[in-house]
């Protein structure tokens, strides 16, 4: 008995390493059928691709590694996808990847991970002119790394893919990727438990569009000169942590139907865009239908519109954020409830806050709010925090953005009579926005130090 106990575990080990002993490199050449060469592979093998361009599609239905030396190019002639992915624990790796085909429909991809491709990695690979650059069609537990991904230049943007596409993939990882072009660099719908982390976006429209994505992390990546930064929809219990906007158009982050987030130590900023990432000021924009042209610079062009949106997104934590230099700092709106928006620093933006609305908000919690770059208040104790509160709207701010024609009366003595009066008795304010504790200096929070 005691002989069979050493033996059993002995054959288990002998099992499990025997598909690894057997394993072989097969080596492709271009002008040879590539598809021959991966059908004759076994489970485990690498088949490795000499320098040289290898046209028409590719499937992968078995567990191995391709990998490409430098010059090695997949070319899929225009037609369907380049590389289908069916087995499980594939490998994909150091390989340039061009011309899928132009059916949004089919999802024609210049990687496609089938449903039954879980675990699969798609690493240090150059992904250039794809419809959609990497399609995650529910392969959970999938890893997109260190890829370069140019979607489609020029053309409709109603007609072009994403960078990468997530589709009820749960646990799937997409990190230090370098995004440009198409239409969204990551769009996720319909997953969940995925991460985002520590990613580059730029000449996209959304940097990260999610939908209906809950329990996923958004960490540490940078969007610059895209339409939007980070649209969040539909999706709940979310860390959205350490990322920035730099000079995106119209929104840096964007809240929609969102809740119970984590959102900490983002960082908005805007002003003028370099010519390397600005739009031109004859190509078209999306409200056309069209996608960025890399022309002409245009010196005039900056962003964004709102560093954060928020629209019926209810119980989230913003802390430790950092807003600057936008046409509004928060535009709050469409009864989002129970958010607790405190240690933030709004600095710089042209109207720190937006907000039609009759209810009393308190953006302070526990005796410390947020740092507001245009608070004249003293601070006669020392204490860090200003010893009145801020309100950043008042009645005639309503008014305004209600009816935009009265601005030619901002300067009248009547309406700096009635500002005069709300400042020295608030109960004439018929609701709104109001800071209890602003500070009086910035937080010292990462989002801070990378500004400065």
């Amino acid at each position: 008995m005691g002989l069979l106990s050493r033996m059993f575990p002995a054959a288990l080990v002998a099992a499990g390493l025997s598909g690894f002993a057997n394993a072989e490199t097969l080596t492709a050449a271009p002008g040879q059928p590539l598809q021959a060469v991966l059908d004759s592979a076994r489970a485990g093998d690498v088949v490795k691709l000499a320098p040289g361009e290898y046209h028409g599609s590719i499937q992968i239905d078995r567990p191995l590694e391709l990998v490409g030396t430098e010059g090695a190019v997949l070319d899929g002639d225009g037609s369907g996808n380049v590389v289908t992915v069916s087995a499980p624990d594939v490998t994909v790796r150091g390989v340039t990847i061009r011309g899928s085909g132009r059916d949004l429909q089919a999802m024609n991809s210049g990687i496609f991970l089938q449903k039954t491709a879980e675990r699969a990695k798609i690493e240090d690979n150059r992904l250039m002119g794809n419809l959609f650059g990497v399609y995650v069609h529910g392969a959970r537990g999938s890893r997109v790394v260190r890829n370069e991904i140019d979607g489609l230049r020029g053309g409709r943007l109603s007609e072009a893919g994403n960078g990468v596409s997530l589709w009820n993939a749960p646990d799937v990882t997409i990190a230090n990727n370098t995004f440009r072009y198409g239409r969204d660099g990551i769009f996720s719908i319909s997953s969940s438990k995925d991460r985002f982390l520590d990613n580059r976006f730029e000449q996209v429209r959304f940097a990260v569009h999610y939908m209906y994505t809950n329990d996923s992390e958004v960490s540490g990546n940078v969007s610059i000169g895209n339409h939007v930064g980070y649209a969040i929809m539909y999706s709940n219990r979310l860390v959205i942590r350490g990322n920035s906007s730099d000079r995106d158009r119209d929104y840096g982050m964007l809240f929609n139907y969102a809740n119970y987030a984590q959102i900490n130590d983002n960082r908005v900023t805007g002003g003028p865009l370099s010519p390397i990432i600005q739009r031109t000021e004859d190509s078209p924009d999306d409200e056309r239908g069209m996608l960025p042209q890399p022309k002409r610079a245009n010196a005039l062009k900056s962003g964004p519109e709102k560093c954060v949106f928020i629209y019926n997104t209810n119980h989230n934590k913003f802390r430790n954020n950092w807003f600057e230099r936008c046409a509004i700092g928060v535009h709050f709106t469409a009864g989002s409830e129970g958010n607790e928006i405190t240690g933030n620093a709004f600095v710089g933006n042209a109207n720190q806050v937006k907000y039609v609305g009759t209810r009393h908000l308190d953006w302070s919690i526990g005796g410390r709010g947020n740092y507001w770059s245009d608070n004249p208040a003293f601070d006669l104790n020392g204490d860090g925090i200003a010893d009145t509160a801020y309100r950043p709207n008042d009645l005639i701010d309503r008014v305004l953005w209600t009816a935009p024609a009265a601005k030619v009366l901002i300067n009248s003595p009547a309406v700096q009579v009635i500002r005069w009066a709300q400042a020295q008795f608030p109960a004439l304010l018929s609701g709104g926005v109001v800071d209890s504790h602003p500070l009086v200096s910035p937080p010292q929070n990462a989002a801070a130090k990378e500004a400065r």
